[in-house]
C-alpha cells in the first residue's frame, strides 16, 4: 500500500516538474507523459489492491501520499516545509497508526 501511494506521489512529481517547463517543450510533454504513465501503472495496481483489502482501509493510506509529495516537494524542487505541514503530516500518520492498533 505505501510503495503504491509513494508512486502515486509521482504523478504530482512529474507535473509540477512539467509546470515548470517551456508549455509544449520536450521537457513539458516528457512531464506530462511521465504523469500519465505513473497514473496508469497506479491505476492498474490499485485496482489489486481493491479486490484484496476493504475500501476503508485503502482509502485510509491514501493520505500517505500527501506526505510523499511534501517531503519529494522539498527535496526535488526545494520547497520550504512548514510547521502546519509537519502537523497535518503528523496528524495523518498518527491517524493511521490508530487505525493500525485497533
Amino acid at each position: 500500500m505505501i510503495g503504491i501511494n509513494l508512486l502515486y506521489a509521482c504523478v504530482t512529481i512529474f507535473t509540477k516538474y512539467a509546470s515548470q517547463q517551456e508549455m509544449m517543450s520536450i521537457n513539458y510533454l516528457l512531464g506530462l507523459g511521465g504523469a500519465v504513465v505513473v497514473m496508469g501503472i497506479y491505476a492498474i495496481l490499485w485496482q489489486q489492491v481493491l479486490k484484496r483489502i476493504e475500501l476503508s482501509t485503502a482509502y485510509m493510506f491514501k493520505g500517505t501520499s500527501l506526505v510523499f509529495v511534501l517531503l519529494l516537494a522539498a527535496l526535488l524542487f526545494d520547497e520550504s516545509i512548514t510547521w502546519t505541514n509537519i502537523v497535518g503530516a503528523m496528524i495523518i500518520i498518527s491517524g493511521i497508526a490508530l487505525y493500525a492498533r485497533a
